[in-house]
């Protein structure tokens, strides 16, 4: 037996799947209260995008800390770090409406 398949045995699916849901509420809200800020400033092309980088790092560092206790990510959420720092394309999308909707409540006079 490998040492990858004595990790699997490990895992216990019901915890995994909430985990796996816990984080992607994480990311989605982080994300979408990311959006709303960059609308809100009024921020255009990379300075958003920027922003929404930066949002990610902060809520992969945040999960880590809080959720994880700075302790292996691969002890909690199948796939490491790079599911950690991976937005996902709902999270982009998330993202970029309430970005848009937000700059054009704030800005649409200006």
């Amino acid at each position: 037996m490998s040492s990858d398949d004595a990790r699997l045995q490990l895992l216990y699916a019901p915890h995994v799947t909430s985990n796996t849901a816990t984080l992607a509420t994480y990311k989605w809200l982080c994300t979408s209260f990311a959006g709303s800020i960059a609308g809100v400033l009024g921020l255009e092309n990379y300075a958003g995008f920027a922003l929404f980088v930066g949002s990610i790092v902060l809520t992969s560092v945040g999960v880590w800390v809080l959720l994880c206790g700075g302790k292996d990510v691969d002890r909690f959420v199948q796939g490491g770090w790079w599911e950690i720092m991976n937005p996902g394309q709902e999270n982009i999308a998330s993202f970029i409406l309430f970005w848009t909707l937000f700059y054009g409540i704030v800005h649409v006079y200006d």
